[in-house]
């Protein structure tokens, strides 16, 4: 089953990390990379979730890569959040 899965739960621990470094994001970025980030982060565990209920190995394949872009797809927005100063270099605390 995907939820034991070590690849899963680390996902999901990644999703609550992003929603609570993204609680302290200024507030005029609501609808804009708070959104996408945790759109991105949520992306995750659930095409590892769906790929895994898959019946094919192409299948889970395609949705385990799914969830590889969304990886890389909240590392640029990761950087971008860094640069502009909300997040410090280690990602845990809000600046």
């Amino acid at each position: 089953m995907y939820k034991d899965l070590q690849v899963y739960q680390t996902a999901m621990e990644l999703c609550v990390m992003v929603y609570g470094i993204t609680e302290y994001y200024p507030r005029f970025e609501t609808f804009g990379l708070v959104s996408q980030m945790r759109r991105s982060a949520v992306s995750i565990p659930s095409n590892i979730a769906e790929g895994s209920g898959r019946r094919f190995f192409k299948e889970q394949l395609r949705f385990y890569y799914i969830a590889r872009g969304s990886i890389a797809e909240l590392e640029s927005q990761l950087e971008l959040s860094r640069r502009l100063g909300y997040i410090s270099k280690n990602c845990t605390t809000s600046t």
